[in-house]
């Protein structure tokens, strides 16, 4: 029974993005022109190559940044459920900031947190 509804639900699923693809693709407007292909930013043409290095500290601090965030969307619930939760529920709670601080720590060590 399981292994049928599993099977179900992945056909379905694959069929539903196929569909929403191809119709997608169907009924968007096309147009091919070489202005389409060059490289644009903040309605500036770009000088020189489009195509540059850029500092891995920006998205190491992205990273960063939404590591915290998803940690505060998992904190919100326990604090509001937090008589219930249990002894259990604390443990399970201090086992996962504990793996944050940790990942804080070595952010910290390795100067991601350094905007220079």
């Amino acid at each position: 029974m399981n292994l049928t509804l599993f099977v179900v639900v992945l056909i379905t699923a694959i069929l539903l993005v196929v569909i929403a693809m191809s119709i997608a693709r169907a009924i968007s407007p096309r147009s091919f022109n070489k202005q389409k292909g060059e490289a644009y930013e903040c309605g500036v043409p770009t000088r020189g190559k489009s195509w540059m290095q850029f500092k891995a500290g920006y998205y190491l601090f992205a990273i960063l940044f939404l590591m915290f965030d998803v940690e505060t969307v998992f904190l919100y619930p326990w604090a509001v459920t937090v008589q219930d939760a249990g002894i259990n529920g604390l443990l399970n709670v201090l086992f996962f900031m504990l793996i944050l601080i940790l990942g804080l720590a070595y952010a910290w060590k390795k100067g991601a947190l350094e905007w220079k």
